[in-house]
């Protein structure tokens, strides 16, 4: 009996460890030929603790997009960046990608991985910035997210010469809020949240351009959906390209209308696309919906604005 029991024991110790080190495994990682990077040499700003390891919180009830599960990546503590290369011909423009998630989690495939692979083909050098989540915005309410895309521009621009990037052709791109984290870098750039660590900070964190895709906070509902004032648009604002849908009920059309205005009023150059259809948090995965093809539009505007070489 008591070498039942000895081998029981063992058994149960050789599933605990297997449980534990599955738990401890990363929620998720880029894929093969990828490195991700702290974009912070030690402590990220605020410091604060993280709530736990990085998960995925997806379960078999969230719906799909497109057929296909999303990755929510939550309890990001450790903000990164992920550089992926032109497959290639290289055009010298480069794209920092915020993916959404209400500053709660990260869509990290649907808006992001599926968006790198997107510009990569295009001739686009891009940086997934994996920054943090939960509670990490809307800026100023909680300034770690701001304080990480303000980070991972500079950084851009300090390799510059090393990944082949114009360090005048480097633009923002975000969903949701990640859209709204493009806005809030577009309008506060002029100054860094957190205290310079290294010559990377001493770079511009201006966008040249920005995409901003369905995104939220730009509107204050209370006030008949007036312009939020915590992204004060001015002349400097980089050129703009918004997409949004009417029937949007997560982030409503009202966001993206009072940007477009404001982008207007300031006399900076702005496109603007909106659809009847496509609710909300699509990404570039294709529908029967016309939305869907915004990313030709993207290009196209981007050859627009001179940032891909005729």
């Amino acid at each position: 009996m008591n070498i039942v029991l000895k081998q029981f024991f063992l058994l149960t110790c050789a599933v605990c460890s297997l449980i534990n080190l599955k738990a401890q495994a990363p929620a998720w990682h880029p894929s093969p030929g990828h490195t991700e990077t702290p974009i912070w040499p030690g402590q990220p700003p605020e410091g604060k603790p993280a709530a736990g390891p990085e998960v995925d919180i997806t379960t078999s009830k969230d719906p799909l997009i497109a057929g296909k599960p999303v990755i929510r990546l939550g309890n990001v503590a450790i903000p990164t960046m992920t550089v992926y290369r032109p497959k290639d011909r290289n055009t010298g423009a480069a794209v920092v990608v915020f993916p959404g998630g209400g500053y709660q989690i990260l869509a990290i495939d649907l808006e992001g991985t599926e968006v790198c692979d997107w510009l990569t083909s295009k001739g686009i050098t891009c940086v997934l910035l994996k920054y943090r989540v939960p509670k990490s915005g809307p800026y100023p309410k909680s300034p770690e997210a701001l304080e990480d895309a303000q980070r991972a521009v500079g950084l851009v621009r300090s390799h510059a010469a090393e990944w082949q990037v114009d360090p005048h052709r480097v633009g923002v791109l975000g969903f949701s809020a990640g859209g709204h984290l493009a806005a809030a870098l577009s309008t506060h750039f002029d100054q860094r949240l957190y205290k310079p660590v290294d010559a990377a900070d001493q770079m511009s964190c201006r966008p040249d351009f920005a995409v901003i895709l369905y995104p939220g906070y730009l509107a204050l509902s209370e006030q008949n959906f007036a312009l939020n004032p915590d992204v004060p648009v001015t002349g400097q604002t980089p050129p703009t390209f918004l997409l949004q849908t009417e029937d949007d009920r997560v982030a409503h059309v009202e966001c993206s209308l009072a940007y477009y205005g404001a982008l207007k009023n300031a006399n900076v150059p702005v496109e603007m696309h909106l659809y009847t259809e496509g609710v909300h948090g699509y990404g570039l995965r294709r529908t029967a919906l016309p939305v869907t093809a915004w990313p030709q539009l993207v290009e196209t505007w981007l050859y627009t604005i001179k940032v891909l070489p005729e």
